[in-house]
């Protein structure tokens, strides 16, 4: 059948992307429009929002993907901007907070390249300066092209030995439709993969331990 859904958000990765404000304070923000590139990430953001207007005047960023257990600490963050005052275009209920970190209970934990903080319970961290940002063909979204420039992972959901990310230990929250979702069990490797033998491990359904 033909169908016209709201959204399309068909099953990508959340991503909690932390940026410099204008004062020197720092904004954290969700969004599910990010894919890879090589060492390249392509973000897609609203326009009118914070990260937007920080990376096209101060381009650090990092890029934290947290597990599917943290998915409520990203929903705490859903409603809020760090616009004031919040712009026009935000979904009613919509409110400013200057205290992002504090508001969804993470912790800021230094980078080692970029200014803006990493969120120190996310597994994934990836530090990155926004090469690119431009708006998008609709003219309502902001599309960023950031490198990495550095990867800090939990040491469970790498395989030991290697500089390689273990996909049986590590699964993103995925935004499906509005809904949260983790990963369900493997069903094959691609024949590129580099770890078709990795050892499976316990963590990311898990709490925190």
């Amino acid at each position: 059948m033909v169908i016209e859904p709201s959204i399309l958000y068909f099953g990508t990765p959340v991503v909690l992307l932390s940026t410099e404000n204008a004062d020197g304070s720092y904004n954290l923000a969700p969004m599910s429009s990010a894919w890879a590139l090589g060492q390249v990430v392509v973000l897609g953001l609203g326009a009118e929002g914070q990260t937007a207007q920080n990376l096209a005047e101060r381009p650090d960023l990092v890029i934290n993907l947290p597990a599917p257990h943290q998915w409520a600490a990203v929903e705490r963050l859903a409603p809020l901007t760090g616009r004031d005052p919040v712009p026009a275009s935000k979904p009613d209920g919509c409110r400013f907070e200057p205290d992002k970190f504090g508001a969804a209970g993470l912790r800021p934990e230094p980078a080692d390249t970029v200014r803006p903080p990493r969120v120190r319970e996310c597994p994934l961290q990836l530090e990155a300066r926004a090469q690119s940002v431009r708006r998008d063909a609709s003219g309502s979204f902001v599309i960023a092209e950031a490198v990495v420039g550095k990867v800090h992972a939990d040491p469970r959901i790498v395989v030991p030995g290697t500089q390689h990310v273990d996909p049986a230990a590590w699964s993103p929250l995925i935004y499906n439709f509005r809904h949260y979702f983790g990963l369900g069990q493997e069903l094959g490797h691609s024949y590129r993969s580099q770890t078709p033998h990795a050892e499976r491990a316990d963590y990311a359904g898990s709490g925190p331990r």
